[in-house]
């Protein structure tokens, strides 16, 4: 029985804006809502004619619980249209586009709308422990008397807050932040500096060519409460040299480290979409898809080495497709940290990694530079979790069609210890 074909319709984004120290003017579902109208207002069905919406993100606002259904309700989809939320980390964009994958394979939806979506400004900053326990007393105390003595107990203490998105950062299970295993893999492939440094100087040079060149056309302009717009990511930093980021200083290792501000991902707010159809929706709304989805994979390996995802999720999807490297055109592999990027790149042409942690008899290969993130990643554009997923297979579909090319790899590396990949082909 031939498998059926999964086509994508069509994407679109918002900018990615960088946080600027307070909440940003879009919550998420803001920003996936404002993303999502011009690409539905320029399709030939409407929002009702969808099977279902699927949402990837991490931390949706507390009056944001399933962020896919108010999403959906707010595009005008109606009652009938489920929605859904996804949340898997980095990955969670392309988890919603992996879930619809699977939908229509399935033959249970043959028109999904399918992104991510992220206000990391927009984290909450919690009371700690002691002050939710004095809280909950003070509630309690019903006496003059009880209340205080209640007041009595309350403590300078009591006030310091805890931060959400760095809790949200870090991994429980090791201890560890995400940057702090970015230190890891420096260590273990002797990753310099100044190679950190310069691969973080290039994704600005990159972006900014594209922004000149306007590659990033799947960028719809977005507009706040006060009448403000925003039409394109504004991270890119025209002065990065390495003269400059040479200069910061270590943030998660502060006296031995090497990853800096400057050479890791951007803490950002945007969100991203696709439309997916089956072969029935192409003909039935007489469609024009841009790529397919042929395959994606998933792996997952110690935590602390969690940037190295990618290298197992993609080794893991190729392998069974009999393909390698050298099958690839482009590449879109986020950007969590320069030292994350540099780290795959390694891993793949090493034979003893690829032996002993891929299980395979040599290298997997080596990633051309020159065919990877060739529009800059999330060091320069940014990286609101739950959209980079979503983001980096749309755009992946966007480089191949300008380069004439074929076969393009999304893919990501996970926190918590996984890896993410998806296979597609451009059909235009």
């Amino acid at each position: 029985m031939t498998k059926p074909t999964v086509y994508i319709i069509d994407g679109c984004r918002s900018p990615f804006l960088k946080s600027q120290g307070r909440p940003g003017p879009f919550r998420a579902s803001d920003l996936a809502v404002s993303a999502a109208q011009p690409l539905l207002l320029r399709q030939p069905f409407g929002p009702e004619d969808l099977d279902e919406v699927i949402v990837g993100a991490v931390a949706p606002g507390a009056d944001e619980a399933n962020i896919a259904r108010i999403i959906a309700l707010r595009l005008g989809c109606g009652h009938r249209v489920p929605a859904w939320s996804v949340q898997r980390n980095c990955a969670s964009g392309m988890q919603a586009i992996d879930s619809a994958f699977t939908d229509l394979l399935l033959g249970r939806s043959n028109l999904v709308l399918a992104g991510g979506t992220e206000a990391m400004s927009h984290s909450p900053v919690l009371y700690n422990r002691h002050m939710v326990d004095w809280l909950a007393d003070m509630n309690r105390s019903k006496s003059a008397w009880q209340i205080i003595y209640t007041l009595a107990k309350l403590r300078p203490g009591f006030f310091v807050p805890v931060i959400g998105l760095l809790k949200g950062l870090a991994d429980p299970v090791i201890g560890l932040s995400m940057g702090q295993t970015a230190e890891n893999l420096v260590h273990r492939f002797g990753i310099t500096r100044a190679e950190m440094d310069n691969y973080a100087v290039t994704s600005h040079q990159r972006l900014m060519h594209a922004q000149k060149s306007k590659y990033l056309e799947e960028i719809e302009t977005i507009y706040d409460s006060k009448g403000n717009f925003y039409s394109q990511d504004d991270g890119a930093r025209p002065d990065s040299s390495l003269d400059k980021l040479a200069r910061l200083k270590p943030v998660f290792d502060k006296k031995f480290g090497s990853v800096t501000a400057g050479n890791s991902a951007q803490i950002t707010d945007g969100a991203a979409w696709v439309i997916l159809a089956s072969e029935a929706a192409v003909k039935k709304h007489n469609l024009s898809p841009i790529g397919r989805i042929i395959a994606s994979d998933w792996a997952a390996l110690d935590p602390a080495q969690m940037g190295l995802g990618p290298v197992h999720a993609t080794a893991a999807m190729l392998f069974k497709l009999n393909m390698s490297i050298a099958d690839i055109d482009y590449w879109e592999l986020n950007e969590a940290f320069a030292a994350q990027v540099l780290a795959c790149m390694a891993a793949c042409k090493d034979d003893k990694y690829c032996q002993t942690e891929l299980g395979l008899d040599k290298a997997f290969g080596e990633i051309p530079h020159e065919r990877l993130n060739v529009d800059g990643g999330a060091i320069s554009i940014g990286h609101p979790v739950g959209a980079s997923g979503a983001r980096i297979v749309h755009h992946l579909l966007k480089v191949l069609r300008r380069n004439h090319a074929k076969l393009g790899v999304a893919t990501l590396c996970i926190g918590g210890g996984q890896g993410g990949a998806m296979l597609v082909e451009s059909l235009q």
